[in-house]
């Protein structure tokens, strides 16, 4: 997975992305579990979306992404609308430095992009080591549903003026995986010709009890879990597991 191309195509892509109900999410569980500050770091923030939505709603943010393309796109994006907003070049594996946040998320399903369990291992003890005492971790996965049903053979197209893709996927090795194959097709302003961009990804996911295993090794008090962005428990076929954890003060 490069994101090298594909990030400048992935905000045109993305425009249905519910990102206001993750912002309602994080400030309503920052009153539930009345958090003393403000400071969230963003695991995996992409783009910036989330990153600048959760600095307008009065949150002060710092990013941290993979892709050095991505955080090219995020900082423009704080820049156009008079954010000060940090951005790190590190991986979520294995983060250094960054200092002590109030409140970590690593939110639309970027968790997933983590191919072994010591993966997800690690990036817990590195946010449990980037989180104040008493502070929030929140993140959310993709469920067995979605990845074991959803998504194996299915294809995806999307047909527009400028952007056309086929998505299909394929079940992988692990359990509940999946392989993305992408091909875009993108117009080009100037010669009116469309480009090929071709694009593989890799996700996978666990059960419940699993994530509430890596959250308990890593320290953590698990606080909630939720389908949906409801306040209930996940239905068999909620498609979004949203956790919160927290650290112990």
């Amino acid at each position: 997975m490069t994101y090298q191309k594909f990030a400048y195509l992935y905000d045109s892509l993305m425009e249905d992305v519910p990102y206001d109900r993750w912002v309602d999410w994080v400030l309503a569980l920052s009153r539930k579990y009345q958090v003393d500050g403000n400071e969230v770091l963003d695991l995996a923030c992409g783009t910036g979306e989330l990153s600048v939505r959760l600095a307008k709603a009065g949150l002060s943010v710092a990013g941290v992404d993979l892709s050095e393309d991505m955080l090219a796109v995020a900082q423009v994006k704080a820049e156009t609308n008079a954010l000060k907003i940090p951005f790190y070049h590190q991986d979520m594996t294995e983060l250094t430095s960054l200092g002590t946040f109030d409140m970590v998320g690593i939110f639309c399903d970027s968790l997933n992009y983590l191919p072994e369990e010591e993966d997800v291992v690690k990036t817990f003890a590195g946010v449990f080591q980037h989180l104040k005492p008493g502070g929030l971790f929140l993140f959310d996965v993709h469920s067995l549903f979605k990845m074991d049903v959803i998504f194996h053979d299915s294809p995806f197209t999307y047909n527009d003026e400028d952007i056309s893709y086929i998505w299909e996927c394929f079940p992988s090795e692990h359990p509940h995986s999946v392989e993305h194959e992408l091909t875009f097709f993108v117009r080009d302003e100037m010669t009116g010709q469309y480009d090929r961009i071709d694009e593989y990804h890799y996700q996978r996911t666990y059960e419940i009890e699993q994530y509430k295993s890596f959250l308990l090794d890593a320290g953590f008090e698990l606080l909630e879990i939720s389908g949906d962005f409801s306040a209930e428990w996940p239905k068999p076929e909620a498609e979004r597991i949203l956790f919160a954890a927290g650290k112990p003060k």
